[in-house]
């Protein structure tokens, strides 16, 4: 019997160890091992995104928290979008070479931010969105995060 999910959901922390299995279910997600609906016959799926969302938070960064990734639609950006509009979000653009780079490039701005009191986290549910090189019009990794502010 073929399966395909929706999501898949871990329960992790920024050490060492957490990186490791969020690198190791990533693998798995774009090896097929893991067969989220956003591919199909190892190729991405138009109109569908994988992201990947940070909630049920312990404490803070330095805590505990659930990662999913999981398949949204367009329409979840655009609803982003507003949420940012309306001041519950705040967006964090980073590029580079690769999506490990950009990626570690927004999240420690996030950290940045965070450490020097100008955001203010909500640790609720904050959204990461990375898109690979190859899929953009610069040539240039990009890493969208959605942090939920206070």
């Amino acid at each position: 019997m073929a399966y395909s999910f929706k999501s898949v959901t871990i329960r992790t922390d920024n050490s060492e160890s957490g990186m490791a299995k969020i690198n190791e279910l990533w693998a798995d997600i774009m090896t097929g091992k893991i067969p989220l609906d956003f591919i199909e016959n190892g190729a991405p799926v138009k109109g569908l995104s994988p992201i990947s969302s940070y909630s049920d938070y312990d404490s803070d960064e330095n805590g505990k928290y659930s990662l999913s990734v999981m398949t949204v639609t367009v329409d979840f950006f655009a609803d982003m979008e507003k949420a940012v509009a309306l001041g519950k979000y705040i967006k964090i653009d980073e590029s580079g070479e690769s999506i490990t780079d950009c990626a570690n490039k927004a999240w420690s701005k996030v950290w940045q931010l965070t450490a020097s009191g100008k955001l203010k986290r909500a640790f609720t549910i904050d959204y990461e969105s990375t898109v690979p090189a190859e899929y953009t019009k610069d040539g240039k990794a990009h890493c969208y995060l959605y942090i939920a502010v206070k």
